[in-house]
This record gives C-alpha cells, structure tokens and sequence, in this order.
C-alpha cells in the first residue's frame, strides 16, 4: 500500500483549489435544475498510471458527499488506453463544478507516475533506485512526491526540512568540504540523512576523507562515473544526478552508482488524457 498525505492536508489542498476555481460561485452549473442527478464516467484516453484517487474524490465530496464514487482501478495500477477508470453519481451541479478541478489532480499526478514508471522500466535489472527532487511544481510538492511512489520511484528529501542536501553553494559559502562537513559533524542531529554534492573527482575524495556517507556525483560524463564508482569502494551511497534523461540513464545505471535523481520526473510532465462524460 502507497502511503498517502495526512487526509487534513489533503482536505485544504483541494480546499485551495476550489476556491481558485469556484470563487463566488459555478455560474454555468448554475443554469442546470438545483436537484438534478447524473451519472458520468471518467475515460483515460491513453496507457497511463493512475494517480490522484484521494484528491479526486475529496474534491467531488467537498461539494456534495453524497457523491458516490465508484473506482474500477486503485492507484499504481497501469491501465491502458480508452479504460474507464470510476463512475459517479449524484447532484449534477455538484459533478459539473467539480470536474475540472478534480481531473486536474488525476491527470496531473497520472502524468508524474506515468513518466516515473517510464524511468523505473528503462534501469530494470540494474539494481539503481530512480529519486524525485525538489523540482515540483508550486504548491504540488505532496501530491507529486506521492504519484512517484505510484510509478515505482522513491522519494529524495521532501522538503529543506527533513534532510540535509549539501549543495555548491554551500560549500562556497563554509569556505570548504572540510569546513562544512565539521558543522554537520557538529550541528546535525544523529539520524537525519545527509548527502553532499560534489563536482569532480578530486572534490569526491575530499568528500570521502570527510567522512561523507551519501554522495550525489553531480553532471559527471558516464566514464567519470566509473572512476568515481572504483575510488568510492562502497564507502559511500552514490547519486547520479544532472542531464539525466530516458536516452542516457541506462548506461548511467550500469556504471554502477546506486541512485539516480531526476528532477524531470515532477517539473517536466505531460498531463494524462482524461474526459469525464455524462453517462
């Protein structure tokens, strides 16, 4: 089972999103009969994996919870083209106000895990384990963190909350490696993960000297890759990252570094074809 956001966060997030469609009110949804009832099915209308059943559904019950939802798939399933993926019933305004909305999130987050799947196919066998990044898009970080789950990817850090990522900037900021690998030594608490960026070799050895244990090897050429797979020995978790795309990651993979993060995964997305029809 795909572990899913707190449900309050999902409640206030599709809360945001009502309100930035709905405003004051649906005025064309108005023009239908107040106590009119529909049926209508949702179509994907290509190979996809689904994503997004939790938001789509509370979208629909902050209308109307009377709304019945009926899913012929879960999230993570791949379905293909033409596949009716649920059915509701209930008020007609209710399902005309919220479908926008509601399809919004599915195609969405079906996009994200489609595309992470794509990745996941493309190293099968290699034992590397493709990452998301920060790289989502404004106000969608849970939701698009947890449609990489659904494709079969795993989640880098969620936020600059719960890890420590240490990147160029802050290197050239502390003054060194060295320099900034000692204020974690001193003020990182035991258990939270953290990982530095290194740019070259030499800098990969600096890394290691201090005692570094997650690595991410940042626009490395593939045979710099290998280099730096033969000088880490397994003493560090290594992370492929910068460039990546569905042309190039296989043979990344096989270089022998242990995981490869693409921010492409959540920023770079083509929604899924999604229709809702009155039945």
């Amino acid at each position: 089972m795909i572990e899913l956001p707190p449900i309050e966060q999902i409640k206030w997030q599709v809360e945001q999103a009502l309100r930035e469609d709905l405003g004051a009110g649906d005025l064309t949804a108005g023009l239908i009969p107040e106590k009119a009832h529909s049926q209508v099915k949702v179509v994907c209308r290509e190979p996809a994996v689904i994503s997004g059943a939790a938001w789509f559904n509370e979208t629909f019950h902050q209308l109307d919870p009377s709304i019945h939802i009926h899913w012929h798939v879960q999230d993570g399933d791949t379905v293909m083209g033409d596949t009716v993926v649920c059915q509701l019933r209930g008020n007609t305004r209710a399902l005309l106000s919220g479908e926008r909305s509601a399809l919004n999130y599915l195609q969405t987050l079906s996009g994200t895990a489609t595309l992470v799947q794509r990745y996941v196919e493309v190293v099968e066998g290699t034992g590397v384990t493709i990452l998301d990044t920060r790289k989502t898009i404004p106000g969608l970080r849970y939701q698009q963190k947890y449609a990489v789950l659904c494709g079969g990817g795993v989640n880098h850090r969620i936020g600059l909350f719960d890890a420590v990522l240490i990147k160029e900037n802050h290197i050239h900021a502390a003054g060194s490696i060295a320099a900034v690998m000692a204020s974690v030594d001193a003020q990182i608490a035991e258990g939270i993960e953290v990982e530095i960026e290194v740019e070259s070799l030499d800098e990969l050895e600096q890394a290691l000297a201090a005692g570094a244990k997650r690595i991410l090897i940042d626009n490395f050429a593939t045979d710099d890759l290998r280099k730096a797979v033969e000088i880490n020995a397994g003493r560090a978790r290594l992370e492929a990252s910068g460039g990546i795309s569905m042309t190039t990651i296989r043979a990344i993979a096989e270089t022998g570094v242990d995981d490869i993060s693409i921010g492409g995964l959540t920023k770079d997305l083509q929604s899924v074809d999604l229709s809702m029809r009155f039945i």
